[in-house]
């Protein structure tokens, strides 16, 4: 666990980034929060290649929607619980009775709409099974170059890949799927790397170099 006190920002320099008293660049969102510092420095942008993680991330992303992400990293481990860790399986098992429960549950983010999307989604990863799967097909929108950016203002919303993955993934039956959602997914399962040119971070996932 980074210590908290690197949560603290000392200097924010042209490009962007904030250095922490342990010596590390991190982009402004990632250098205060010790929960998000922790999950910048340890999981976001790094490649994500099993179809539990990957439909579990296309979920929390679609829970997300107009929310902040920090909101969801802390509801995490009671999303993992409610929703028996993301298992496909499981999901697509679950009654409209598991949607009332669900909407019950004070730990969760508790819209009726995006429960059963994530229930759909479930059902149409299985389906996937049938084809190359969820992370094959998902991979494939992976694009020929990544965003270099220097400050946050560099990073886009969304992209052609974004637009077409999302379009393709309804196209397969799940929801809350849109372009600029599906582009938050493509940074944070390292499918693209927006971690910012002077972070200590970039190029951490190992899918771009140079």
């Amino acid at each position: 666990m980074t210590p908290a006190a690197a949560a603290q920002p000392l200097n924010e320099g042209v490009d962007g980034t904030v250095l922490g008293v342990d010596g590390l660049a991190r982009p402004p969102w990632a250098a205060v929060d010790p929960l998000l510092r922790e999950y910048y420095d340890s999981e976001w942008g790094l490649p994500v290649r099993d179809e539990q993680g990957l439909y579990e991330r296309i979920c929390l992303e679609g829970f997300q929607a107009g929310l902040s992400w920090a909101t969801i990293l802390r509801k995490r481990p009671a999303f993992r619980q409610a929703f028996l860790d993301f298992q496909p399986d499981a999901v697509a098992a679950f009654t409209e009775a598991d949607v009332e429960r669900l909407l019950q549950d004070p730990g969760i983010v508790r819209n009726r709409l995006k429960i059963r999307a994530a229930i759909t989604n479930a059902h149409a990863t299985i389906a996937l099974r049938e084809r190359e799967g969820l992370v094959d097909f998902v991979w494939q929108f992976r694009p020929p170059t990544t965003p270099q950016p220097a400050t946050h203002a560099d990073i886009p919303t969304q992209s052609p890949e974004s637009v077409a993955l999302s379009k393709a993934l309804r196209k397969q039956g799940f929801s809350f799927v849109g372009p600029t959602t599906m582009f938050a997914l493509m940074e944070a399962i390292g499918m693209v790397d927006t971690h910012l040119l002077d972070s200590h971070r970039r190029g951490s996932s190992g899918v771009w170099t140079g």
